[in-house]
This record gives structure tokens, C-alpha cells and sequence, in this order.
């Protein structure tokens, strides 16, 4: 096993873990309300792109470190698992960006006046029902998984490998689908951007 990294201090580690839970939360929750008036020279939909991008990576890591782990490659996972948590913070920035810069996409809106009406819906078929399944399971456990992300990231770096072990077996599978539900709800959505 590693050394620990990190001091424990399990106060302050739950006190920052749920700050930055719940700040990332409300900005998320923000800027789904928002758009802002603003024209850039690119296609803000790059952000989307680049957003399904990440997590793809993510994806991928992940399933590349739990083969590690289980070979007993400790120090290559541990590097795996902070690329992984890196490459989410740039999953967030890009994401928040999108929903600034683009606004609102409603998945059948083959006209793109941001109305939904009968016949799209009729258009669209079965696959309309599919994403909503999707986007309402990958929000959902996209809000709840990052301060359990943060706790079992925690855990190892402080040298609880018993319980980050614990954790993560929870952590891994939900993380693991709020990625590739990312990049298929990306797939499914993006012919209806603008």
C-alpha cells in the first residue's frame, strides 16, 4: 500500500468536501436558468463537444485504473484517479460554459424555435423517452456522486484504504455512469443544437 498523503483531519475535509459540493451544485442549478447575451467568434456548442470529450477520458480512466488497482499497481491508480478528478474539473468548467453561452437544447426540436411541438415529439419516438430516462438518471446521480468522488478520493489520500475500498465500490459504478451517460446523452442531444 501507498503512504499517506494527506494529514487527516476529517473536520475540515467534511466541511470543504460539502462547501464545494454544494457551491458546484448551485452553479450548476445557475446557469441551467440563465444565457448570457453574449457572441463569441466560435460556436458555443464546442463546449458540449469538448465536455463529451472529458468525460470520454473519464470513462476510460476509470475503467483503466480499477485494472490497476486490482493488479496491485497502487501508485499508477492513485495517478490515474487525480488525472481523472483533474479532467472533471475541466468537464465542469466546459459544461458550465456551454449552458452560459448556448443556453437551453430540447432534445426533438427539429425547427430550433425552442418549442417541442406534437409532431416533433411524434418525430423523435421512443429515442425522446430514452434520453429523458437518461438525462433524469445522469443529473440525478451527477448532483449526488461528487462529494462521495471527494470522500473516497479523501479516504485513500489519508491512508484508510479499508474504507476508501469500501467507498469506492459504490463511487466507482455511479461515477462510471454519469460518464458514458454524459457522452451518449452528448450523442443523442447534439443534432438539436443550433
Amino acid at each position: 500500500m501507498l503512504q499517506a498523503s494527506l494529514k487527516k483531519n476529517d473536520r475540515n475535509a467534511h466541511i470543504l468536501i460539502w462547501i464545494f459540493s454544494a457551491i458546484v451544485f448551485a452553479l450548476i442549478l445557475y446557469t441551467e436558468r440563465i444565457k448570457l447575451d453574449v457572441e463569441l467568434p466560435f460556436n458555443p456548442h464546442v463546449f458540449a463537444t469538448l465536455s463529451a470529450t472529458v468525460n470520454s477520458a473519464v470513462a476510460i480512466l476509470l475503467v483503466v485504473a480499477l485494472y490497476y488497482v486490482k493488479q496491485k499497481k497502487y501508485e499508477l491508480h492513485k495517478k490515474l484517479m487525480m488525472a481523472t478528478m483533474v479532467l472533471s474539473i475541466f468537464f465542469l468548467v466546459f459544461y458550465i460554459a456551454h449552458h452560459l453561452f448556448s443556453g437551453p437544447t430540447l432534445y426533438g426540436d427539429l425547427n430550433l424555435d425552442g418549442i417541442v411541438s406534437p409532431d416533433e415529439i411524434t418525430t423523435a419516438g421512443v429515442s425522446r423517452t430514452i434520453y429523458r430516462i437518461l438525462i433524469a438518471t445522469h443529473i440525478v446521480l451527477a448532483g449526488i456522486i461528487m462529494p462521495f468522488v471527494l470522500y473516497t478520493a479523501y479516504r485513500a489520500l489519508i491512508g484508510e484504504y479499508s474504507v476508501h475500498k469500501k467507498i469506492a465500490r459504490w463511487t466507482f459504478p455511479i461515477w462510471l455512469y454519469v460518464a458514458v451517460t454524459g457522452v451518449i446523452v452528448y450523442l443523442m442531444i447534439s443534432p438539436y443544437y443550433s
